[in-house]
């Protein structure tokens, strides 16, 4: 038996299909993946994401402590609730976890809150207590708050209309920021390539708010329709696209460097750069039948590389995912599928932005 949220009960009685992630028991689909997907991409749907790790970082030392943590810069956050999105890495630039960090509200002026994956929550905050050693600073993890994702072009305004009071917040905040609301956080964020929020909020509140929702014609979604938006979405998956092995240069995250300040990591990270990158993670459009996987063969006329994630889109009735294959200008492949080469296309990654197909 798994870990379980404060919504599993909710997930039983809508008879989701519930499976391990993680170590936790949680739903991968109610209806179907492909309806469940739909709704978020054409009105709304909510996800349960309350196995996601939700810790609160204060004191004296808090920015200066993740300034060394994260390659990213969160110096440069300016507006409070503002969110960042960067990679943990180790010394030798190998990705440990990519998180979300929010800059502290007026109300608590030394709170950082900090966000990561469920199935790295032990070595996470191993490492993170680890390199706390000389900062003043307090970490506490909340395991007293779920966090409901409402998705979809509908999903702000669904919200707003089932709290009133909440109204002027939510339509006012900008994207990627956070604010308080009594014992809520709400931000404007989300791993769906739609608008939408991501809502943290007392567990013994979360059941209620949910079948709010849900009488509201908001779609439950599962970790199937999750998968499928965020891959149409060009997100990495931790331990699919990235992992301990793979730096940031590589994982097509050297958008989240900032060059201008030190981080744990940096050194390996500026070596691998002045020595060149020799791989580089694309998007893989299947140019015929076929659905694509992950460690699927991938061939170039750069060489060979392998598929990291892979799926069929709804949105785009195609076989999509993506692959580390070596750095080139190819635009076209194969890729390998029992036994066979088929032609792909090779782009880069998102597939599809609120709703509209790139590609």
């Amino acid at each position: 038996m798994g870990h379980k949220t404060a919504l599993y009960d909710e997930h039983l009685a809508l008879k989701a299909r519930v499976v391990d992630f993680g170590g936790w028991d949680m739903p991968v689909q109610y209806s179907s993946v492909l309806d469940e997907h739909h709704a978020v991409r054409r009105a709304a749907g909510m996800f349960d994401v309350s196995h996601m790790t939700f810790l609160e970082l204060d004191g004296a030392d808090a920015l200066p402590y993740l300034q060394k943590l994260l390659a990213n810069d969160v110096a440069r956050l300016k507006i409070p609730g503002k969110a960042i999105y960067s990679a943990m890495l180790r010394e030798d630039g190998g990705v440990i976890d990519d998180l979300i960090v929010y800059a502290p509200l007026p109300e608590a002026p030394s709170l950082w809150r900090v966000v990561v994956n469920c199935g790295t929550h032990d070595k996470d905050l191993a490492w993170m207590q680890a390199q706390s050693a000389g900062f003043a600073i307090t970490l506490n993890e909340r395991t007293d708050l779920a966090m409901i994702a409402v998705q979809g072009p509908e999903a702000r305004a669904k919200v707003a209309a089932l709290r009133p009071a909440l109204a002027d917040l939510i339509n006012g905040l900008d994207v990627f920021v956070g604010a308080c609301a009594g014992e809520w956080f709400i931000s404007r964020t989300g791993y769906t390539g739609e608008d939408g929020l991501e809502i943290l909020l007392p567990n013994a509140e979360a059941p209620a708010f949910w079948r709010e929702l849900l009488a509201a014609g908001v779609l439950p979604c599962g970790l199937g329709a999750r998968d499928t938006l965020r891959l149409e979405a060009g997100m990495n998956l931790y331990g699919n696209d990235m992992t301990e092995e793979v730096s940031p240069l590589v994982a097509n995250m050297a958008w989240t460097i900032a060059w201008d300040h030190d981080f744990i990591g940096k050194a390996a990270l500026e070596a691998e750069k002045a020595a060149g990158v020799t791989s580089r993670l694309v998007g893989l459009i299947l140019e015929g039948k076929g659905v694509l996987r992950s460690h699927m063969k991938v061939i170039t006329a750069e060489g060979e590389g392998e598929t990291t994630s892979g799926t069929f889109s709804p949105t785009m009735e195609k076989a999509i995912g993506l692959a580390r294959i070596p750095v080139g200008s190819s635009d076209h492949g194969e890729v390998e599928i029992r036994g066979k080469r088929l032609p792909v296309r090779i782009v880069r990654p998102p597939f599809v932005r609120n709703g509209k197909v790139l590609y």
